[in-house]
């Protein structure tokens, strides 16, 4: 930032004398009092008649015709000069305000640079906070060789009843298929994420959603997201919705939308619903990544309602998948 254009106390102490010095105004001012006094005096003094006035009113004309003219003179210097200082203010304060300027656009062209830089390495954090999350993930999901239960052998088939029967081959059968489907206590579990690094329940049951795809792909969306809100202080923890009843969620996952599903949208944090705005209008892959858990926790509330009771319907609600969906639903508009 350049140097300001101030004086410094000791160029102050240098200049107060030039501006208490005698100018032209206050030599004309002397000279003119001086002329009068003198031509007064004079008149007063020798060219006055001599007449019969009263001593008292003597005096008071003397006075007025003696002073009152100097102290006219005087007004009128001192106007002069007051005119002269503040015009000189004025200029002074110019330069101050150019310069001013000046340093404001190199702080800004400066500025603009540093911004360029930020946006950047906020990018390349963004990037490795994904790759961080999908490394985190896959590390949930992968089973650790002393965790591993030996699987049943299965028995062989039976033979054939009649020469038409035919034998089911199990060779080809997708895995998805072989293991048990996830229960409801898993998947609410799972959409609530480990309270902490403690939590061995809630671990074992991300462990277990992860096996099931759409699940998994869920899971990693809401990871995604949460992980990009964090980096803006906005946490799921710290929001406190208004819970909207299970019906909601029912006509919600029929396909309604607009007010009779707007309760669905209960987060009322004016921080975090400013911050999501912006990030949603400046960001895009923050945006991207929104539209893309908001499509899946969509999809997955209309096969979850078809068969989970009110009471699974509430659980689900307060998990942080859900509060994550509540605050960018209202934000994108879904419950408009």
């Amino acid at each position: 930032m350049p140097p300001r254009t101030q004086p410094s106390p000791m160029s102050g102490r240098q200049d107060r004398p030039q501006a208490d010095r005698l100018t032209v105004i206050e030599v004309i001012a002397v000279a003119l009092s001086l002329l009068w006094l003198a031509g007064t005096g004079l008149f007063f003094l020798v060219l006055a008649p001599q007449d019969s006035v009263d001593g008292a009113l003597q005096f008071v004309i003397v006075l007025i015709a003696v002073f009152m003219p100097v102290a006219m003179i005087w007004v009128g210097a001192t106007a002069a000069r007051a005119s002269r200082v503040m015009r000189e203010e004025s200029t002074r304060l110019q330069a101050a305000i150019d310069a001013i300027r000046d340093a404001y656009l190199n702080q800004n062209q400066f500025l603009g640079q540093t911004v360029d830089k930020t946006v950047s390495q906020k990018l390349d954090e963004i990037v490795a906070a994904q790759r961080k999350t999908e490394t985190t993930l896959a590390t949930f999901s992968s089973v650790r060789t002393h965790e591993v239960e030996p699987r049943p052998v299965l028995a062989p088939a039976p033979a054939p009843s009649g020469a038409d029967d035919q034998v089911a081959l199990p060779l080809g059968t997708p895995a998805e298929e072989i293991q048990a489907p996830l229960s409801r206590a898993d998947f609410i579990t799972a959409l609530n994420f480990p309270e902490s690094p403690e939590d061995k329940a809630g671990f074992a049951a991300l462990r277990r959603a992860l096996k099931d795809r759409p699940t998994a792909q869920l899971i990693r969306a809401a990871q995604d997201i949460l992980t990009l809100m964090s980096h803006d202080g906005i946490y799921m923890d710290d929001l406190r919705p208004d819970m909207a009843r299970p019906e909601i969620w029912r006509r919600f996952a029929d396909g309604e939308r607009g007010r009779t599903v707007a309760a669905l949208g209960g987060v009322r944090d004016r921080s975090s619903l400013a911050l999501t705005t912006a990030r949603m209008r400046q960001d895009a892959i923050f945006r991207d990544a929104a539209h893309h858990f908001l499509r899946l926790f969509d999809r997955m509330v209309s096969q979850f309602a078809e068969t989970a009771t009110d009471a699974e319907i509430s659980e689900l609600s307060e998990t942080r998948t859900a509060r994550a969906f509540m605050l960018l639903g209202r934000v994108a508009g879904t419950f408009d």
